[in-house]
């Protein structure tokens, strides 16, 4: 689910033109109700489920019940027999289950401390202590040590076997009653507690677990045997903090002239909510993050240092309406100098420009809203000058004559509008195209050195324009003068998206279906002329840096950097549609993204570089590093998943599972098993041999009602934990056949080689009071086992401390994506987190700050005071 409050246009010119029109409300609310149906469906269908198995459990249940109950009366009727005292029942009855545990702990910590107390454990998941191969003999406390000893077993261990005990005595308890009134001829009684016989253990069972709600859907979650006072314990903040590192990805598909070069020999560009200032011959970002939604303009001031860029609207968590505003800020510090329009313009700023010939006073902003209004303000003093309807159609460009203030242009769909600004008045003229024929978009103008203006067009051509006197004959008196057009120059093949005046007079011009980037003289005479190469799509815009050597965005998300007679090579490069799959190396600084527009791409965390990229068949949704390193599987849309060899990019195995979209891909943590989550329901088991080159159908586990989302395995590569999209949490015994456990209470204690399952108890505190199910699209534990990250449908990326079992439990929050976060990985050493932006086609890398983060323990803190606070620090200072 996107909150984020524009829509991302295709890659025509015509389509930016849809962002001005009326969306249907009727269809919206519409799709808002089906998709309300859907989820009730699910969860009806989850329910049912749930009844089913508790059914079949109940089945298995009810002949284990009777045969107990059986040998209860034959163990009474051996009793009697005996003349033992119910004293010797109730001793040789907890026997077997609390004094044997206890003479096993205090043999294993006698033995481990060597006469010294053990320390109590630090795990928050310990595994079930393993029954001895045969029982000891003796009375109770014949194998118990004495008192001085006795002090040093764990009081963890003490409590858990003291809780045993308890319960084993209050099952005899009943039992005892059960048979005396059996003697005494008290049928009802005896029905009563027969009754009670056979639902304490569930209810004993029940009692060390607790549940949280999605959707009034009760979710319950099992306690592991560790946590001694639930409510107790204290969350708090993790002792690590976040700051963005690295910037990957270039928004050249759907915005223009948005790229320019600094004085310093930085790039200004933007992506999602960042502005990112990268210095190409260092190869270092710098980043100004006060922006809260998806930037969408820039402008350079005529002093060079100082830049303003607008945003869109977006809306918050709770959907409403976020206001769209023009930061302005100093590139040399990343201070924001002011702030412009806030509560003025409505969906977004489409356009911004400064003004020239009286040193950058006045910023003229082009409001996304229907009517497009143009306002002009004295930026410096917060004023607005003036503003006016500009037109209903789509408006892409705005500037000032670089001679007069007064004098501006605007140019769009099917228009070229030339404005005079006079006592605080705005009054437009309508370039006429004449016996020209009128073009679909004027896409992009500057002005020549001469003083023409000249525009390039979805013609392919470039017109020059200039002022004629006005038509008296045809127009009659009093008509003004008019701007026409003086020349046509026949351009590109296609759209010319882009044009630059460079310092000696020359202009450059980018072709959209030819790629080419022609040089022409001042009077428009062609003079040199290149192609960029197909796979980086057509010139977005241009930016100088030398007069010989240019700066290139893509519509392919691209910045190339070349001469004409050397060509172009990426420096920046990024995905061109929604991305879900992210996956980490277990050994080396590299990872791996995947998304809608069929790429894999395979990324240098250390250099900050795309090392390779290879294009599929179709979309890939999810992708695993085998442990090895070798090389990484990548699930597809369609059921689909391949197996990449990381050094020959080859294809090494080629699968299909099902018929529809695979959500999770998850080597054990030996790599030699492989499970594969789809959303027909199912997961599916290969074993993985020769190195991850060849997969054999292991199993297929069978069992969730909705489709997977998540799933972790054990350390010891014997089990899997599993979500679904009905807010399902199930446990799986791979190694005895993909066998579904029901008994889910047998894997509170159970340890997780990685942590990315949304649901369970370890991460429960990440959710937020209320949240509908899908406010989290994914989740991941550091190795240190100390934090997690959690990827949001907000547009945010939080890190809270692990584990996080509570509610309201605090985080650092941390923005720069402008777009659902659909994915979060840590690096192999913790050093840094990755995260995904989903329609913002941006990756964030961010380093890892503070203690612990190369130490792999676990730690739960547990406190007498409960940390009530459920507010997050901003930004992580």
């Amino acid at each position: 689910m996107d909150f984020n409050g524009g829509q991302w246009p295709r890659n025509k010119d015509d389509v930016s033109a849809e962002s001005s029109t009326e969306f249907p409300d009727r269809l919206s609310l519409m799709e808002v109700r089906l998709q309300a149906q859907e989820d009730e469906i699910t969860l009806l269908k989850s329910s049912l489920a749930d009844a089913l198995r508790k059914l079949r459990l109940h089945d298995q249940q009810i002949p284990l019940l009777k045969q107990q109950l059986i040998a209860g009366k034959r163990f009474v009727k051996g009793i009697m027999g005996k003349d033992q005292t119910w004293s010797s029942i109730v001793e040789e009855s907890i026997q077997p289950t609390t004094i044997r545990t206890l003479q096993q702990q205090q043999s294993k910590s006698s033995e481990d401390s060597q006469g010294s107390c053990p320390q109590t454990p630090t795990s928050s998941s310990p595994a079930p202590p393993k029954e001895p191969a045969s029982s000891p003999h003796g009375g109770p406390l014949s194998s118990i040590r004495e008192g001085e000893k006795m002090l040093c077993v764990d009081p963890q261990k003490w409590s858990q076997a003291l809780a045993g005990c308890l319960n084993s005595l209050l099952l005899v308890l009943v039992l005892i009653l059960t048979l005396m009134l059996t003697l005494l001829h008290k049928p009802k009684l005896q029905v009563i507690c027969i009754f009670m016989l056979c639902i304490l253990p569930f209810i004993l069972l029940t009692g060390q677990s607790i549940k949280m709600f999605i959707r009034g859907r009760p979710i319950t979650m099992y306690i592991p045997s560790n946590i001694l006072n639930y409510e107790e314990l204290r969350m708090d903040l993790p002792s690590q903090k976040l700051e963005l590192d690295w910037v990957y990805g270039y928004r050249g598909r759907d915005c223009r002239a948005n790229l320019y070069l600094l004085p310093s020999g930085e790039a200004v560009y933007f992506i999602a909510c960042v502005v990112v200032l990268y210095h190409i011959s260092n190869q270092t970002q710098r980043h100004y993050q006060k922006h809260t939604d998806c930037v969408r303009c820039l402008a350079i001031h005529p002093d060079k240092v100082r830049v303003a860029s607008g945003q869109t609207a977006g809306v918050d968590k709770d959907g409403k309406p976020l206001q769209p505003i023009v930061h302005i800020w100093d590139s040399k510090t990343l201070v924001t100098l002011q702030q412009i329009g806030l509560g003025t313009f409505e969906r977004g700023v489409g356009a911004v420009a400064f003004s020239s010939s009286d040193a950058g006073t006045f910023l003229c902003v082009i409001d996304d809203s229907n009517e497009h209004m143009l306002s002009v303000w004295d930026w410096n003093k917060n004023i607005k000058h003036t503003e006016v309807k500009n037109t209903n159609e789509a408006v892409l460009a705005v500037d000032f004559s670089p001679t007069d203030t007064n004098n501006i242009i605007s140019c769009g769909k099917s228009h070229v509008y030339f404005w005079t600004m006079s006592a605080g008045t705005l009054t437009k003229k309508q370039g006429i195209f004449g016996k020209y024929k009128k073009p679909k978009f004027v896409l992009c103008f500057v002005f020549s050195l001469t003083g023409d203006v000249l525009t390039g067009d979805s013609e392919g051509n470039i017109l020059t324009w200039g002022k004629s006197a006005a038509d008296i004959k045809t127009l009659g008196k009093g008509a003004k003068e008019t701007f026409q057009i003086m020349k046509q120059t026949r351009a590109h093949e296609g759209s010319v998206f882009t044009m630059c005046v460079l310092q000696g007079g020359a202009i450059l011009s980018g072709g959209g279906k030819d790629r080419k980037i022609i040089r022409w003289s001042a009077d428009l005479a062609p003079e040199r002329e290149c192609e960029i190469p197909e796979k980086f799509g057509a010139v977005r815009t241009i930016a100088d840096v030398d007069g010989e050597e240019l700066l290139v965005g893509t519509t392919r998300n691209a910045i190339l950097r070349g001469t004409f007679s050397d060509g172009f090579v990426a420096i920046v490069q990024g995905h061109v549609d929604e991305m879900w799959g992210l996956a980490t190396h277990h050994t080396q600084n590299i990872f791996l993204t995947c998304g809608n527009d069929r790429q894999v791409c395979v990324w240098n965390a250390e250099d900050h570089k795309l090392d390779w990229c290879t294009t599929l068949e179709e979309s890939g949704l999810c992708a695993d590093f085998s442990p090895n390193g070798a090389v990484v599987s990548v699930g597809l849309s369609t059921g689909r998943w391949v197996v990449l060899d990381l050094q020959t990019k080859e294809v090494v195995s080629d699968l299909t599972d099902g018929n529809e979209q695979l959500s999770v891909m998850r080597y054990s943590p030996d790599g030699s098993f492989l499970a594969v989550g789809s959303h027909d329901n199912f997961i599916y088991i290969y074993n993985v041999t020769e190195g991850g080159r060849r997969y054999t159908r292991f199993g297929k586990c069978t069992g969730h009602s909705s489709f997977i989302t998540h799933l972790d395995w054990s350390k010891d590569g014997k089990y899997v934990m599993s979500n679904s999209g009905d807010y399902e949490i199930l446990y799986w015994d791979v190694a005895s056949g993909c066998k579904l456990l029901r008994n889910r209470f047998e894997s509170k204690d159970r340890k997780w080689a990685s942590y990315t399952c949304v649901l369970g108890f370890h991460v429960m505190g990440v959710w937020l009071e209320g949240s509908d199910g899908t406010d989290i699209n994914a989740l991941c534990r550091s190795h240190s086992e100390s934090m997690v990250a959690v990827a949001d449908d907000f547009c945010k990326v939080h890190l809270f401390q692990y584990p996080c079992p509570k509610p309201k439990a605090p985080s650092y929050k941390y923005e720069g994506h402008g777009s659902h976060v659909t994915n979060v990985r840590f690096t192999h050493n913790d050093s840094h987190l990755l995260s995904m932006g989903g329609k913002d086609t941006c990756i964030l890398q961010w380093r890892v700050k503070g203690a612990g983060t190369g130490d792999h323990k676990e730690h739960l803190a547990s406190s007498s005071s409960v940390c009530s606070s459920s507010s997050s620090p901003e930004n992580g200072t």
